[in-house]
């Protein structure tokens, strides 16, 4: 799947594909799908979850399932199983299929029509849902499917990495304002604790990239500016604003272009590289290099 189609950064939209788990509507950013494929054939994994269905080769690639029915505590009937859809997401060196019952096609939307769910209204890093789209007469919840498979062991545990290991420079003053932009309640409660874990004394957090912007620009005129906003750490798809146009308005903007801004997704890849860079991000990590992520940071603080 061609994601160079289905992500336009600079008109802050995205295509959500929509699919049905039980009787409710779900979606996720096309950009994370690789492809469809039929309910196949699997090996079970011994000892694994009960949302692990199992494994298979596809495309000389070992693929793992997830059930969704079992991740949001839904029944599948009997005459169901060994039917339904895999979607096959591609996530940095590994992929991952979710069973789903039926997808149902592709949404053009934008981001700003994207909104908080009530279950996240208050940060809650328990939470698997990221944001809500109200479309015709039914409303579509978008999964936070990297906290899913985090979840299960799929991908090591951010939060048992041992950032103190991170080489701080001694000049670098550690209590500029760092501000993060990230809809997922989990992600952006590991990536707080690792920056405090180095050191930074003031981390402000925002679900989305409007958010963050209202704040950044309330800080226009100030004479502290760069110790208010020392460097912004956004990720890419986000309610109401995505990451790129965020960015963007940062760096057009004569009096903010200065403060650096970092890209932090599961979604960079080569494409997205470029339209990182043209958006004017002072640099781009995997979600899995949140380690050199603050290396950036401090010695990019310290020039």
């Amino acid at each position: 799947m061609d994601n160079e189609t289905t992500f336009d950064s600079s008109t802050n939209e995205l295509q959500l594909l929509e699919f049905l788990v039980g009787e409710e509507f779900f979606g996720i950013n096309i950009a994370k799908v690789s492809e469809i494929i039929r309910f196949t054939e699997l090996t079970p994994v011994p000892s694994s979850p009960d949302a692990i269905e199992g494994v298979f080769m596809h495309r000389d690639k070992l693929v793992t399932v997830i059930d969704l029915h079992v991740v949001l505590g839904m029944s599948l009937k009997e005459d169901e199983h060994g039917e339904g859809l895999l979607i096959v997401c591609d996530f940095e060196q590994f992929s991952v299929a979710f069973h789903v019952c039926a997808v149902l096609g592709i949404k053009r939307l934008t981001w700003s029509s994207i909104e908080k769910p009530p279950s996240v209204s208050k940060s809650s890093d328990d939470s698997i849902t990221t944001g809500m789209a109200k479309l015709d007469d039914k409303i579509i919840m978008i999964l936070d499917f990297e906290k899913i498979i985090c979840d299960l062991n799929l991908i090591e545990d951010y939060e048992q990495d041992n950032f103190e290991n991170i080489d701080v420079p001694e000049e670098l003053d550690l209590s500029k304002r760092l501000v993060i932009a990230e809809d997922s309640p989990f992600l952006c409660k590991v990536l707080m604790d690792a920056l405090r874990n180095v050191g930074f004394k003031n981390v402000n957090s925002f679900y989305n990239g409007l958010e963050a912007w209202e704040y950044i620009k309330s800080k226009k005129g100030s004479p502290n500016l760069k110790n208010e906003v020392a460097a912004v750490i956004s990720d890419i798809e986000m309610p109401q604003m995505d990451g790129h146009s965020l960015t963007r308005l940062i760096k057009e903007d004569k009096e903010l272009a200065n403060i650096p801004v970092f890209m932090f997704s599961s979604l960079i890849h080569e494409n997205m590289r470029g339209r990182g860079d043209s958006a004017g991000a002072d640099g781009q990590f995997a979600r899995s290099q949140i380690g050199e992520l603050i290396t950036a940071l401090t010695e990019h603080l310290t020039k």
